[in-house]
């Protein structure tokens, strides 16, 4: 019965977010593993209200649950203010998925120029967050949805994520890029 509960009020601050700062977007609860999403092609918001749980009982700091759903609704919501740039990113999105599904972790993962194409994912996976970011910034600053230092604090956990794949990432890019190149002088 708690569980029910739980996962009705979440949707509920889910949908009273999305109608305080005034954008009709759907709402699927689906089992992906990602706490929430929005799905550029589609237009929707998605939430695996377990997993959505288990990410905000992982930060450092801890917020109330509802805090945790307000922000990262207006996160969410904050890439759907910039659905024409992700749509513009699908042919690259995509050049980049045939890459994966065509050689295997291994093989991409010890060439160059086939990992350059992770880097740049990362690079424009980074960029499209932290643009959700700024305008879930935009939305709290106009409808005050959420405190300021709880907001910093989901961004930071949020951010952190993809930061620290993308920095272990390039690091291992750069490696190879070196021992590819003392290959080619000797």
């Amino acid at each position: 019965m708690r569980k029910r509960n739980i996962n009705k009020r979440i949707k509920q601050w889910i949908l009273s977010t999305t109608k305080a700062v005034h954008m009709n977007i759907n709402l699927k609860t689906e089992n992906t593993g990602v706490n929430m999403s929005y799905d550029f092609i589609h237009h929707f918001l998605g939430c695996d209200l377990s997993r959505v749980q288990k990410a905000r009982n992982s930060m450092k700091k801890p917020i109330s649950l509802e805090t945790y759903i307000k922000a990262l609704t207006m996160h969410e919501l904050g890439h759907a203010m910039d659905r024409e740039a992700l749509l513009k990113s699908l042919p690259k999105t995509i050049e980049i998925f045939k890459m994966r599904r065509y050689h295997s972790e291994s093989e991409y993962r010890n060439n160059g120029q086939l990992f350059q194409m992770i880097i740049e994912e990362h690079e424009m996976n980074i960029e499209f967050e932290e643009t959700a970011w700024r305008n879930a910034e935009i939305l709290n600053r106009i409808y005050g949805i959420v405190n300021w230092e709880d907001f910093y604090n989901v961004k930071e956990h949020s951010l952190a994520t993809y930061r620290t794949l993308y920095t272990s990432d390039l690091l291992h890019y750069n490696n190879i890029v070196m021992e590819e190149n003392r290959q080619t002088a000797s």
